[in-house]
């Protein structure tokens, strides 16, 4: 059973997923045309890593299309099933990148051609200090924090994507940004942030 392309992109996660499940590939790269951007975006937020992301995505993706066939309707969304699984496979490379030491091959993104120079240069240095300030961060604070400010994510989601109350979401988030605020407080202006920023 094949859907036209114009159903497939109104066609919510969990119909794409299932007719996947029966065969149709079409329904495959919509859906992972749809969740790829926001998946990866997120990996890269928890590892801060490009390339470790798209590897985590990608992983991730696979499961998902493992799992289509035996997809249990209402019990989750698919997002946040997959994000559940991005945090996992995430927090189990940052253990790993613990216990061997840093990448040697971790090579900046490159800035956004369409902005000026000087604009891209502070945008990455805001991007940087960001990321730094989270990674910093204890794990499931920083997840917290990502899926909640970051993604844009609810906290009864966040709490089914961590497996916690939503109470626990509540109290990761704020310590989470008190740290993120103290971590940042001191390098406003070296950011580009005036008094009105």
């Amino acid at each position: 059973m094949t859907m036209p392309l114009d159903d497939l992109a109104q066609a919510p996660d969990e119909a794409l997923l299932l007719l996947f499940a029966r065969g149709d590939v079409a329904a495959a790269r919509a859906l992972t045309a749809r969740l790829t951007p926001a998946v990866i975006a997120h990996a890269h937020r928890l590892l801060g890593d490009r390339a470790e992301a798209e590897d985590v995505t990608q992983e991730a993706m696979l499961r998902l299309w493992k799992i289509a066939a035996e997809w249990r309707q209402g019990e989750a969304k698919v997002t946040t099933w997959l994000y559940r699984v991005v945090a996992n496979l995430a927090t189990d490379r940052l253990r790993r990148r613990r216990r061997d030491g840093p990448a040697l091959d971790q090579v900046p993104e490159t800035a956004d051609e369409a902005a000026g120079p000087v604009a891209r240069l502070q945008a990455r240095a805001r991007a940087d200090a960001l990321q730094a300030a989270l990674d910093a961060l204890p794990e499931r604070q920083r997840q917290a924090v990502v899926l909640r400010h970051i993604e844009g994510f609810g906290n009864p989601e966040i709490a089914a994507i961590m497996e916690i109350s939503t109470e626990a979401v509540e109290s990761l988030t704020a310590r989470g940004k008190r740290a993120l605020r103290a971590a940042l407080a001191g390098r406003r202006e070296e950011l580009g942030y005036g008094d009105d920023g």
